[in-house]
Parts: structure tokens; C-alpha cells; sequence
């Protein structure tokens, strides 16, 4: 589902800058907007560093695993080892065996609020520096997800040089992997979004909508349904966005 999440996390950049901007007449400029839909886009596709691949042979793993090559390959393993490890130590008797950590603690509540507070935090701190290292990451990501195939033909290197060539502020790491957690609540088998909160006798109980309105990962519905309508989306709250200050610059009016 990675191009999925990372164009509904564009999406909802987009709209909501829009709405933002309407409702409370907050403005951004075009470099903000373009970097906070980028960023959001990345983030969207973070909770699945918990689904490592084959780090040897590059392959397998999720989308966002795959965006710097085995290094990333190699993160992930660890984040899905650390998920899984989370999950023993938390799971109570009601809560299933797993095998692995995909769809465990990097999919809840906590964790996407963290790494936004985190992110936050680093860059107030540390400035352009943190900022940059940041940015550099997420935008490689978003990459991986909106350009999924010619990522994958590029390969990790040119993905690497061409997100590095993103210098602007902007942050939205956490509001991404909120909607990445949104988009695996609507497929069958959702995700843990209120842990550590007990739902009745369990500690991780998947949270998600009921199995006959359930989208199927990479089924019809989430490949030509979602993806276009999230598609519409951002194009047309970016169209809105953009074309003010556009043409203001050229003393216009709309």
C-alpha cells in the first residue's frame, strides 16, 4: 500500500492547508506547501518500517523499507525485531503468538505522536542542521511512495542524490503517520490504533471497519479507487493553493 499512503498523505497536507487557510486565514507560501505535502507524504509511509524484508538480497519488506537500499532493509529488520519485542513484553493471554512485528507498535497512537514531537523537538534544538537531516529522509521517502516504479528502476542510490537536493523547511512527519494508520483501519485487518489502552481483554487488539466494506491491500478499490481519489484530491487542493499566490505575483486576481 505504499503509493496509497503516501499520496493520502499529500492529499491531506493539501486539503488541510486549504481548509487552514480558509477558515483561519493562515497562509503558506508555495515552498512550505510543496515541502509540508512532501513530508507528510514520507510520514505516511513510516509505520511500515516494521516490515523488513531479506536485508542480503534486498528484497521483500515494505516500500519505505526499501528506500536506501539494504541500509534501510537493515533498519527495518531491527524496528520489526523491536515491534515484536514491544508486543511480547505488552500482549496479555487474549493476544495472539506473532512471528513477526508488522502492524504492532509502530502502528499505534503513541508512536506517530511521538516521532512528531520528537521531530520537533530535534529541529527547535539542533536548527538548520537537524532540519536538513530530517528533511532529507522524508523526502526520500516520499519519493519511494509517489514514484513507486521509477524508484524502483532508479534504484536507492538516484532516490538518495535527488532527495538530497531538497533543502526547505517543513514539518509533518506526524499528521503522515496518522493518516498511515487511518488507511490501514479501512483493509481487513486494520491495526492496533488504541494500544497501550485495553480493549477489553486484550492489550493489542486491531482496530478497523467491519470485513464487507473492508478494502483489500492492492485489490481494485485501493489501486484505482483510493489512489485516484486521493489523486483528485491533492491536485485540485494544490491547483487552489498555488494558483493565488501565482497570480498575485502577477497582480491578478481571482
Amino acid at each position: 500500500m505504499g503509493p496509497s499512503h503516501a499520496l493520502s498523505g499529500a492529499a491531506t497536507w493539501l486539503a488541510g492547508s486549504l481548509a487552514v487557510q480558509h477558515f483561519a486565514h493562515f497562509h503558506q507560501t508555495p515552498a512550505q506547501l510543496a515541502v509540508g505535502a512532501a513530508m507528510c507524504a514520507g510520514g505516511a509511509l513510516l509505520p511500515d518500517l516494521d516490515l523488513s524484508g531479506r536485508v542480503t538480497t534486498d528484497q521483500g519488506g515494505a516500500t519505505v523499507a526499501h528506500t536506501f537500499g539494504v541500509l534501510s532493509l537493515f533498519v527495518a529488520e531491527c524496528v520489526e525485531k523491536l515491534s515484536l519485542g514491544i508486543y511480547d513484553l505488552t500482549r496479555t493471554r487474549r493476544d495472539p503468538r506473532l512471528r513477526n512485528g508488522h502492524r504492532t507498535f509502530t502502528h499505534t497512537l503513541p508512536f506517530n505522536v511521538g516521532v512528531g514531537f520528537g521531530v520537533f523537538e530535534l529541529c527547535w534544538h539542533y536548527g538548520r542542521t537537524a532540519v536538513l537531516a530530517v528533511l532529507f529522509v522524508t523526502f526520500a521517502m516520499a519519493l519511494r511512495g509517489l514514484f513507486e516504479k521509477w524508484a524502483r528502476r532508479a534504484g536507492w542510490l538516484i532516490v538518495t542524490l535527488v532527495a538530497g537536493g531538497y533543502l526547505v523547511l517543513g514539518i509533518a512527519l506526524g499528521i503522515g503517520g496518522l493518516v498511515h494508520l487511518l488507511g490501514d483501519m479501512v483493509t481487513s485487518h486494520g491495526c492496533p490504533v488504541l494500544w497501550p489502552i485495553p480493549t477489553g481483554r486484550r492489550m493489542w487488539r486491531n482496530i478497523g471497519v467491519p470485513d464487507a466494506i473492508a478494502v483489500t491491500v492492492g485489490g481494485k478499490v485501493e489501486v484505482f479507487v483510493l489512489r485516484t481519489a486521493f489523486a483528485l484530491v491533492a491536485l485540485a487542493a494544490g491547483a487552489e493553493l498555488f494558483a493565488r499566490p501565482l497570480l498575485h505575483r502577477y497582480d491578478l486576481e481571482i
